[in-house]
């Protein structure tokens, strides 16, 4: 857990200062109804940074690439509402509900890199507990990642941030 702090941290120091991010701020840890680590202002928009790490013991090298899964869900299990306003009790996250993951890669070559994907291109959950609907809304609770980072993951940032002004536009 306090890995997961300094992570939070580094992200921090190394890609939400001034002055492309004019506004950082951390959201309350213990409120359940709201994700994300740090909401920030750039080019003049708002957006939701959810950070995570990788979980060490799936990490694999082979022919020069690094992989491992990172766990991408909530620490405990939440009521949420669907899109179609029926509420769940789960621990996945829900699709739109941050912008951007930043997984951390400090565990692939110790140094502080992050992995960057949009919240809507990554992958939804196939537990079959859940309806084909209800599987649309709900992330993976786990998600491969590489280093150098493949689609939907990216090293910059800046390029998934423009993207996402793009599209809203």
């Amino acid at each position: 857990m306090l890995f997961g702090y300094v992570a939070e941290f580094k992200l921090e120091e190394l890609w939400l200062q001034p002055p492309k991010i004019t506004a950082c701020f951390k959201t309350d840890d213990h409120d359940r109804r709201k994700k994300g680590d740090r909401v920030i202002i750039y080019q003049g928009e708002q957006f939701i940074i959810e950070a995570k790490s990788l979980q060490t013991n799936t990490i694999a090298y082979k022919d020069g690439q690094w992989t491992a899964k990172s766990q991408v869900d909530a620490s405990d299990r939440r009521q949420i509402t669907l899109p179609n306003g029926t509420t769940l009790s789960t621990t996945c996250l829900l699709v739109g509900e941050f912008d951007v993951l930043a997984v951390n890669t400090w565990s692939f070559e110790e140094e502080w890199s992050f992995a960057f994907a949009k919240n809507k291109e990554l992958p939804r959950t196939s537990w079959r507990g859940y309806t084909p609907e209800q599987r649309q809304c709900l992330l993976a609770t786990t998600v491969q990642v590489t280093w150098p980072p493949e689609p939907p993951f990216h090293d910059d940032l800046f390029e998934v941030l423009d993207e996402l002004i793009q599209e809203r536009h």
